[in-house]
């Protein structure tokens, strides 16, 4: 956009997409941890005398940087409150990144 378009027009396009994004974003969010939590318990399994799978520990700590971010996410849009630590945006966005990966080495 801002090759196409003056400083304030690109002002104006970024703030109009940004309205729409702020508004779905936080609900797919939430639903996507909800759908989560609900899959986790169908696919984690049995713990065996062994101890956790390769598997098994894997997904626990995508659950686990899952759920924080949902719980940020939920206290956030519904409950408006903010985080007294780690208020910017790397931290969560790191963790997504940090999920992905780990999704690409769950079933090494």
């Amino acid at each position: 956009m801002p090759q196409t378009l003056n400083e304030e027009e690109h002002t104006k396009a970024r703030e109009a997409i940004m309205m729409h994004v702020r508004k779905v974003v936080p609900y797919s969010l939430m639903v996507a941890v909800a759908s989560g939590l609900y899959l986790i318990t169908q696919v984690f399994g049995e713990i065996s005398p062994d101890g956790l799978s390769t598997f098994q520990m894997i997904l626990s700590l995508k659950a686990f940087l899952g759920i924080w971010l949902g719980i940020r996410g939920i206290n956030q849009k519904l409950f408006g409150i903010n985080p007294w630590i780690f208020k910017g945006h790397i931290l969560p966005f790191s963790f997504v990144i940090v999920i992905i990966f780990l999704s690409q080495f769950i079933y090494i």
